[in-house]
């Protein structure tokens, strides 16, 4: 029967490729582009330091971060320096800055990576049926991402969280609806030139369902492009959730480099110079965006090397 999927024989062009050994090569293939890219290697260094960080953030901290400190005669240890016990000192409430640090970076990756994988899903599934389905359903689905596009982004995730309950959720559902529509558009353009390539084709004629050539078929060739284009959402997540929390719209219970902000900007941080309190969550917002872009350069050489420096 033409809708169904029994009787349907491998894909020339993809069986040919699946029977082949192409996972060691590909990891050659991978080692000499990374010795090749020193900032692709930089861009994952970062994030590898930030992921130990945040699994480790409990034994790294020195306190808890929600923990006022106190010092002789029970006094709050307010605007202390940098020292042996506090490295990074302390806020205006007393608790210490280091270990905020260290605790914001599982906020951020949680953010990132959490909004990054429902961007690539979603973009990627609506850019595979936009692309080959066509017809109403194409229209449809770009019509809506033309309306997404032409909002403005952060004051549309705001207006979302004063609406609704502030937190993590919130953020993360405001970034994968504002951001699906990059991907799923450029997803769109290559399935619509892969659909008319030949192996496609045979795949129609030897009984293939729709569905499965374009999620069999189909969907691991643009895997790699919706992958990096998940590199740059995670950028564009972590800096939104750090802008949220700092106009005051992000979880008030998280601590977050966000909050440490909007914390040392209320108190006046700037002013009473106390620079080790805003300069490195300030410092690692920019460090995990730089990876994020550093990231995606990298991947986009490599998966499109014709496009050249």
């Amino acid at each position: 029967m033409p809708g169904s999927t029994r009787g349907c024989p491998s894909v020339p062009g993809a069986s040919a490729v699946a029977r082949r050994p192409v996972l060691p090569g590909f990891v050659r293939a991978t080692l000499g582009f990374l010795r090749r890219q020193p900032f692709a290697v930089a861009g994952l260094a970062i994030y590898l330091l930030f992921i130990v960080t945040a699994i480790f953030a409990d034994q790294i901290a020195t306190h808890d971060p929600r923990e006022i400190l106190f010092r002789g005669a029970y006094r709050v240890a307010r605007y202390l320096p940098p020292s042996t016990t506090h490295y990074l000192g302390t806020t205006a409430g007393g608790r210490d800055v280091f270990s905020q640090l260290v605790h914001g970076s599982r906020s951020a990756l949680q953010v990132g990576v959490t909004a990054a994988f429902f961007v690539v899903v979603i973009g990627t599934l609506l850019g595979l049926l936009s692309g080959y389905l066509g017809g109403w359903v194409d229209r449809v689905i770009m019509r809506i991402a033309d309306i997404i596009l032409g909002l403005p982004f952060l004051p549309f995730v705001l207006v979302i969280s004063a609406l609704t309950r502030p937190g993590t959720t919130t953020l993360v559902a405001s970034v994968a609806l504002m951001l699906w529509p990059n991907t799923a558009r450029v997803i769109r353009s290559q399935v619509l030139s892969l659909r008319e390539r030949g192996w496609v084709e045979a795949a129609r004629v030897t009984g293939c369902s729709t569905w499965r050539i374009i999620f069999v078929h189909i969907a691991p060739q643009v895997a790699p492009l919706a992958a990096l284009y998940g590199s740059i959402a995670v950028g564009w997540a972590i800096l939104t959730e750090a802008s949220a929390s700092f106009l005051g719209f992000g979880d008030p219970a998280a601590i977050s480099w966000g909050l440490m902000l909007q914390d040392a900007f209320a108190n006046q941080a700037l002013s009473r110079g106390v620079w080790s309190w805003f300069v490195p969550p300030g410092l690692c917002i920019v460090a995990l965006v730089l990876a994020g872009f550093l990231v995606s350069r990298g991947s986009e050489k490599l998966l499109f090397p014709k496009l050249g420096d």
